[in-house]
């Protein structure tokens, strides 16, 4: 019987590890419009209830992204700290050549990393401190207050470093990872496809003056191109609503396992860290909005960020997994979860959850980019308005989801 479930356990852990994927990007501030570093993670994953938390455990505090059943916070999947440090991964499958098992630590390791590391050079360190084997296979991405930008390509027993401010390897100014890891094995892991996908968007932005927040957002995020096969998913925004096509949807940037994207716009060298801020889409990103976090001295969060005891999660991903399955109305077999209503997301009536949300999606970045530039010009954070502007955007957030797609 022992044996019977050890077998079981270990064939559930190949099948969630499978599962794991996650495109991320490493962007110097060299790469962007107004010269400040970014971080993001679409974040791939089985755990799809998604909340924000602040952390006062450690030698900084620091915010995150917390799966909505982790009560205390015991792992971040992408945060930053107060001295500026940010932080992500995706999961690496070409890495280790060898059948030690992996722990799945990777979320407490960017907790620790957060609790203790202000600059590239600190985390760095802490990776070099760690016994061997390391038992894990991921990339690890940060950026820090003093213009570091790089990955760590983190094995078992090697710990690779690829700085996206050496020219030799960034000369674009920003470097891709999605799941697996240029030192690795090529031709193995995952994510090529995705990979070529957020190349041609961070390129072309690159090449019209810099990666913006909308690039990330909006156009890297919500990437409809399929990069292999050519497929453009907005091709179908001509059929009128309510005429259901279902599409063949993986490999796409944005996939049935998203659960969250997150890009961390940190600052200038000798700008307060306090200006960092994490622009997030909580829930699935096809059917979520922007939100700007902002780790004040107050510690205040949005609502619609925070645990609801109602939801067993967060309002806002409540709200886009809620809209997520009115896309996946197919139920049949195991194959069902790769097909999706496109429909329902675009449509030539204009009544698609996509469409419905760019306004709200362009207006939630437009108001926060004003009051945040303020800070940025001031060299501080406002409290009172970074108040106003949570209260602001838990009302339209709460609003407008009740109002055009009957949640609440």
């Amino acid at each position: 019987m022992k044996k019977s479930l050890s077998i079981f356990s270990l064939l559930f852990f190949f099948a969630v590890t499978a599962g794991m994927a996650c495109t991320t990007a490493v962007i110097s501030g060299k790469a962007t419009k107004d010269g400040r570093p970014m971080l993001w993670k679409n974040r791939d994953t089985g755990a799809v209830k998604n909340k924000i938390m602040i952390f006062h455990d450690g030698k900084y505090t620091y915010t995150g992204l917390v799966n909505s059943g982790d009560k205390t916070g015991k792992s971040i999947w992408i945060g930053y700290n107060s001295a500026g440090f940010a932080i992500m991964n995706s999961a690496s499958y070409n890495l280790n050549n060898d059948t030690i098992r992996q722990t799945g630590g990777e979320g407490r390791l960017m907790k620790r990393a957060l609790q203790t590391c202000a600059t590239v050079d600190d985390f760095e360190k802490l990776l070099h401190s760690l016994p061997r084997p390391i038992r894990l296979e991921a990339n690890f991405g940060v950026i820090d207050a003093k213009g570091g930008a790089a990955y760590f390509e983190v094995g078992n027993f090697k710990v690779f470093k690829i700085d996206a401010n050496d020219q030799a390897v960034a000369p674009n100014g920003y470097l891709i990872r999605t799941n697996y890891s240029f030192m690795g094995t090529p031709g193995k892991g995952g994510g090529y496809i995705r990979y070529v996908s957020t190349q041609k968007v961070l390129e072309k932005a690159v090449d019209n003056g810099g990666i913006t927040i909308k690039t990330i957002m909006q156009d890297a995020t919500k990437n409809l191109h399929h990069s292999l096969t050519g497929t453009n998913l907005w091709d179908y925004v001509s059929l009128p609503a309510g005429h259901q096509k279902m599409v063949w949807f993986r490999d796409y940037v944005p996939r049935g396992i998203s659960a969250s994207s997150c890009m961390v716009q940190g600052v200038k060298a000798g700008q307060n860290a306090a200006l960092t801020t994490m622009w997030t889409d909580l829930g699935w990103p096809l059917a979520s909005v922007t939100i700007p976090v902002v780790l004040s001295k107050e510690s205040t969060l949005p609502v619609v960020m925070q645990y609801d005891k109602q939801y067993k999660d967060a309002p806002l991903c409540h709200f886009a997994l809620a809209l997520k399955s009115r896309c996946y109305t197919y139920k049949w077999g195991t194959s069902s979860k790769y097909y999706m209503n496109v429909n329902a997301l675009l449509n030539a009536d204009k009544t698609g959850i996509l469409q419905v949300l760019k306004p709200l999606d362009n207006q939630l970045i437009a108001e926060s980019k004003v009051v945040i530039g303020k800070w940025v010009d001031a060299g501080k954070v406002n409290q009172k308005e970074l108040d106003a502007l949570y209260l602001q955007i838990d009302k339209q957030v709460r609003d407008f989801y009740k109002e055009h797609f009957g949640l609440q």
